[in-house]
């Protein structure tokens, strides 16, 4: 008798059945997410020296959305980073 996670990992790769990646492939969304890593980095250091810099002048509201802008940067270089690899992965680079 399978288990529920049996089952339901072999329903998923009918779906969409795994392919393992090329060296090339390897390389490359490494290379995408060493360049993504330093790109998020240097947005939230360069945000939390602005948002520390409002906090020390009292200004809340402003912290507030520096706050929101490191969210957001944040998460919209994820998503070209997770877009961007997974065309890497479909072949289409």
């Amino acid at each position: 008798m399978k288990t529920a996670y049996e089952l339901a990992m072999e329903r998923l790769n009918r779906a969409a059945p795994l392919t393992p990646l090329t060296e090339e492939q390897k390389r490359e969304i490494a290379e995408l997410e060493s360049r993504y890593k330093a790109r998020i980095a240097e947005r939230e250091i360069t945000l939390q020296q602005q948002i520390a810099t409002a906090r020390a002048a009292g200004d809340w509201a402003k912290a507030a959305e520096l706050e929101q802008q490191l969210v957001q940067e944040r998460r919209k270089l994820q998503e070209e980073l997770e877009a961007k690899k997974e065309r890497i992965r479909q072949g289409k680079a």
